[in-house]
């Protein structure tokens, strides 16, 4: 039975939908001040991911489906507020009456400098119940490690060189530090985790730099966001597919808000993202790719259930295969030690 300490997950993710108007919008009902926030268009035109985040401060945007530097535009999310965030007129947050889905984190604001590893952070934002941090550092080139604030070790690490054109690099540790993906592609597993990670998986305190420019490169400004497993709360592992419509279960110990997956076996299939607010219903056949700006995809996928999810398609992109995952709770399977509140299966 998967008890956990966070009794009301939506305190620290919530995924939450709206509606653009093409003029500046309050978006409310997230339930807390995000420090990281992905907006994404969900159909119309074509426009790119978007991720803001406390540390690097609003206004400032990377994509997930591209290699390009970060940017600076007031009109993107322009504040975050105490119940959720402010987007401005740009179309790729705000598109007037086009549909839009947001992800939402809560991390510890701006955070400071950390000390613990070679390079000192510029900033290290950690949320130590909910155990997800977001790093900014500035490349040396030289392998090196750097705080992450967690206090145990990331189960996954994002990271992204924002002043330089360079793939976006995920730790996964089911895949462990000599190898890596890119969230901004199709391809599979990559095994060069030496110029990633150094071959070196995470400490309690620290994660190690290899000497990639994508992750490390000489006076370049580099972001993380790091995360690991919450019981009830947060689950990042595999699973292997087994290419029936009677799909592969994968447990979680938690009904998941949010489902990120990935082939890493071979290359070509896109990353997919779910959550139970988009359909709200199984089988859950809205999805988004983040390494895509495509509009959302609605063919049928898996069902989100009280204690995990289970595949629905023998499709390549879902249940062939070696895939990776990341899910985060919307409730427990049991809602907090000593309490033995059951979650329900939708």
């Amino acid at each position: 039975m998967a008890y956990s300490t966070i009794i009301k997950p939506s305190d620290y993710f919530n995924p939450k939908l709206y509606t653009g108007t093409g003029a500046s919008n309050a978006i409310t009902g997230v339930g807390f001040q995000p420090d990281f926030t992905w907006i994404k268009e969900r159909a119309g035109a074509a426009h790119d991911h978007n991720l803001t985040d406390a540390v690097r401060g609003v206004t400032k945007t990377i994509r997930s489906n591209t290699a390009g530097v970060e940017t600076t535009d007031a009109q993107d999310l322009k504040t975050f507020d105490s119940n959720g965030f402010t987007v401005g007129t740009n179309g790729g947050v705000n598109e007037n009456n086009i549909n839009f889905a947001s992800w939402n984190w809560k991390a510890n604001g701006l955070g400071s400098s950390n000390t613990d590893g070679t390079i000192n952070s510029t900033y290290t934002s950690a949320n130590t119940t909910s155990k997800c941090s977001i790093v900014k550092w500035v490349g040396t080139g030289a392998n090196a490690t750097v705080g992450h604030g967690l206090g145990v070790a990331p189960t996954s690490i994002w990271v992204k060189n924002l002043s330089a054109s360079e793939s976006w690099v995920v730790y996964h540790k089911s895949l462990g530090a000599t190898h890596y993906l890119t969230l901004d592609s199709t391809a599979g597993d990559y095994s060069g985790g030496a110029g990633a990670w150094n071959s070196t998986v995470p400490t309690a305190n620290v994660f190690s730099l290899g000497t990639f420019n994508s992750v490390n490169k000489p006076s370049s400004n580099m972001i993380a966001y790091c995360f690991a497993d919450v019981s009830g709360y947060s689950k990042f592992s595999n699973y292997y597919g087994n290419n029936n419509v009677d799909g592969t279960f994968i447990y979680t110990g938690f009904k998941p808000a949010w489902i990120m997956l990935k082939r890493t076996d071979a290359a070509g299939d896109n990353w997919l993202m779910f959550d139970n607010k988009r359909a709200g219903y199984n089988v859950e056949n809205y999805y988004l790719s983040p390494d895509t700006p495509g509009a959302e995809g609605t063919t049928d996928k898996l069902d989100i259930v009280s204690n995990g999810f289970k595949l629905r398609t023998t499709g390549g992109d879902t249940n062939q295969g070696l895939f990776v995952y990341w899910a985060f709770a919307e409730t427990p399977f049991v809602s907090n030690v000593g309490e033995s509140l059951p979650t329900t299966a939708r």
